[in-house]
């Protein structure tokens, strides 16, 4: 992919960008306020929820990036602003309009987003203090409290970066994430915002996105849940000052993609990883399928199976619960010669089990804290990949007491 080095689950500086993570009053405690901006006017592109209920957050940042650039991204959590009528549509205005005061450009230039709880209003008097106070903290190392800023459920923060060549010059590419629950395929309750000094056309940028978030974002699932304020934004300043991208045949291109790709993976990784509850980071992998829509369903089937993710927490190696979910999502499968492999044990093999010994290695690897599950259909070349994470007590805990 022509990066220099490999991508990093960590922060680092990208030129002409700076951000903040302050704590405004939203949540109960911890930071609740991001601020991410560009010294200089950036190409913008996003890729947003698909649920039909969205917040006022989605819908404004969905109008202005359709622009092509933006300055600015602000983000707090704790308060989602959904399902809040024409008072949540001003609470969405007027923040992005008290970003635009404290940095001196225009409100149009400033995205904004929002996660917690649906169905109550934005504090505003402290939202706008909580501006202040994150225009005055920006710095060119403040990507890390950013990402402390946005979380809810999450237990860490997830941060990813990459640098890359391109004509001789060293590009830098970084990105935080948030996340844990209500996740599923086709963007779901997360955010993600990626910052490059890489200089990309807009319609170049957009495609990138679109092409990368396919391969990452849209292949998790925690809990098979959809969301309302989901958003990846991206921002390309060009203070790399390499020829400007417009499509795939332009000089640097295949490394910007490269990156783009790999960093976006890694954060996705880590909102398996850290779903609700999980101990566990699943990599879901089916082949063999009568076609590649054939294989994504199958692989949905088992990451959403709360069989199965309960089987994983308890380190139970039952491939039945695997093809049962197969069998009930009317996956084609050729039985007699399929094959189902758990952390690289066969359990099943040409229709039968293969025994208590592959059993007991089997169990022994699934009480690791990264597994996998492979899948062969041997119905055709479809093949699919999804992350995961197992269900635990601890789910039910966090999601009965969300409000309380």
């Amino acid at each position: 992919m022509g990066l220099a080095g490999v991508v990093e689950r960590k922060a680092i500086r990208v030129p002409g960008f700076r951000a903040a993570g302050v704590r405004c009053g939203v949540k109960a405690r911890g930071l609740d306020l991001a601020l991410l901006v560009s010294e200089r006017p950036a190409s913008a592109a996003g890729v947003f929820t698909r649920s039909t209920v969205v917040g006022a957050p989605v819908e404004l940042s969905r109008t202005r990036v359709q622009r092509g650039g933006a300055r600015a991204i602000v983000a707090n959590s704790g308060c989602s602003n959904v399902a809040m009528g024409a008072r949540g549509r001003r609470d969405a205005r007027a923040t992005t309009a008290a970003v635009a005061a404290a940095l001196g450009v225009a409100q149009q230039e400033v995205l904004v987003a929002s996660t917690g709880v649906i169905g109550e209003p934005l504090p505003m008097t402290r939202i706008r203090a909580g501006v202040r106070k994150a225009s005055s903290a920006l710095a060119p190392s403040g990507l890390e409290r950013a990402a402390r800023a946005i979380m809810t459920t999450d237990t860490f923060p997830k941060l990813a970066s990459a640098r890359f060549e391109v004509a001789g010059r060293t590009l830098t590419l970084a990105g935080i994430a948030k996340g844990s629950g209500m996740i599923e395929p086709d963007m779901a309750t997360m955010l993600s915002f990626l910052l490059t000094d890489a200089e990309v056309s807009p319609g170049f940028l957009r495609a990138s996105l679109r092409a990368a978030s396919d391969q990452s974002f849209n292949r998790v699932s925690i809990d098979g849940e959809g969301s309302t304020s989901d958003m990846v934004l991206l921002l390309a300043n060009g203070a790399a000052g390499n020829r400007r991208m417009t499509g795939p045949s332009s000089p640097g291109a295949r490394e910007f993609r490269g990156a783009l790709e790999a960093v976006t993976a890694e954060l996705a990784r880590d909102l398996a990883r850290d779903g609700e509850g999980a101990t566990k980071l699943v990599d879901v992998r089916v082949r063999g399928a009568r076609s590649r829509a054939q294989a994504e369903r199958a692989a949905r089937r088992i990451a959403n199976s709360l069989l199965v993710k309960t089987a994983l927490f308890g380190a139970d190696p039952n491939w039945g619960r695997i093809l049962q979910t197969l069998g009930a999502g009317r996956i084609d499968l050729r039985l007699a010669r399929s094959r189902v492999r758990l952390c690289g044990v066969t359990v099943f093999r040409d229709g039968a089990a293969t025994g208590p010994a592959a059993r007991r290695r089997a169990a022994a690897r699934l009480r690791g804290a990264e597994v996998e599950i492979e899948v062969e259909l041997a119905a055709g070349a479809g093949e699919a990949q999804l992350w995961t994470c197992d269900l635990s007590y601890d789910y039910v805990r966090i999601n009965a007491e969300y409000t309380t």
